[in-house]
């Protein structure tokens, strides 16, 4: 029996892929890639629907870089879909040959992405991957050159298909003859939206050099820039929590003590002294400042909790946080 590592995003298209394999005899394991953007959950779900074996790579660090300087550039927004693709299918290359894996497969289908999903990139995907003609996209493989599992005869030429175009009505079709349970489509990468991209490019024009950790507080809050400082304010209850978890090492969290209001996080560029006391007190001020704007009910006298972080609090969040410090500066 021969075997496929699938990338497994868990959408539509890459539970048909792997779904057409099984049907023809191949054994399959999922391809599941996490990073700053994109979690792993929808693909673990999709692994566990077929029973198949699932493999997680967690590649934030080199996925943030090519976001960053694409080498083909990006689509309508900071989704740089080209050069995603090439980094997943090096890495799942890497894994081929380590492993002894027969080839890989992709969801992909041609037309249904014009960045990315047009004839001349799949080609180009194949060939700077280095996959070549072990890379086969089932559901459109009927419209494009034959690849090596083709001509073995390792895969049977029904479970092949000639799907392409951005309508999906062939795709729901055979996964409601499969029976399968798929995400609604919705906007796909969180890279293609577009007021994500403004703070993400804006993000990338202040701090060059920032981490996929900082990529991760532009998924909630309000963001307000004080020279090379950033503070974040919590939108609501369930955000305020999120920013205490989220917080790192030498990172400050403001709470409101004695009215509701957001959380406020301070956040320096990484190389720049918090501790400076000038700088510290500045940036406290404007946060509590920005706090009181965005609260309503405001007693005479405010208190505030200031902590300064000086570990990393992973998913411990505040109350087990017994080495944060009290920074003295909650007296207005």
């Amino acid at each position: 029996m021969k075997k496929a590592l699938v990338l497994m995003s868990g959408g539509l298209d890459s539970l048909l892929a792997a779904k057409l394999l099984l049907e023809s005899g191949v054994s399959v394991t999922g391809l599941v890639f996490k990073s700053c953007f994109f979690n792993s959950q929808s693909g673990k779900a999709g692994c566990r629907q077929l029973k198949i074996p699932c493999k997680i790579i967690d590649f934030s660090k080199e996925h943030l870089k090519v976001v960053k300087e694409p080498f083909y550039g990006w689509g309508k927004a900071a989704n740089p879909c080209i050069d995603c693709h090439l980094l997943m299918l090096k890495k799942a290359k890497k894994i081929l040959e380590k492993e002894g894996w027969d080839f890989i497969a992709t969801g992909e289908v041609l037309g249904e992405r014009p960045f990315s999903q047009n004839k001349q990139a799949l080609f180009l995907i194949a060939e700077k991957s280095g996959l070549k003609d072990k890379l086969l996209r089932p559901l459109s493989a009927k419209l494009l050159p034959k690849t090596l599992p083709e001509k073995k005869g390792w895969v049977k030429p029904e479970f092949l298909l000639a799907i392409q175009g951005r309508r999906r009505v062939e795709q729901i079709k055979l996964a409601g003859r499969y029976d399968l349970i798929y995400p609604a489509p919705a906007g796909g990468c969180i890279l293609c939206e577009k007021e994500f991209s403004k703070k993400l490019f804006d993000l990338f024009k202040k701090w060059s050099d920032c981490r996929p950790k900082d990529v991760d507080l532009l998924k909630l809050g309000r963001h307000f820039w004080h020279k090379k400082a950033k503070i974040v304010l919590g939108k609501n209850k369930k955000e305020n929590e999120k920013l205490g978890k989220i917080g790192i090492k030498k990172d400050v969290l403001i709470i409101p003590e004695n009215f509701p209001g957001p959380t406020g996080l301070i956040r320096v560029l990484e190389g720049e002294s918090f501790r400076v006391l000038g700088f510290r007190e500045k940036l406290v001020k404007k946060a509590k400042e920005l706090i009181l704007e965005h609260s309503k009910k405001i007693p005479n006298r405010v208190k505030y909790k200031t902590v300064l972080i000086n570990r990393n609090l992973d998913k411990t969040g505040l109350k087990k946080c017994e080495n944060n410090q009290n920074i003295g500066l909650d007296k207005d």
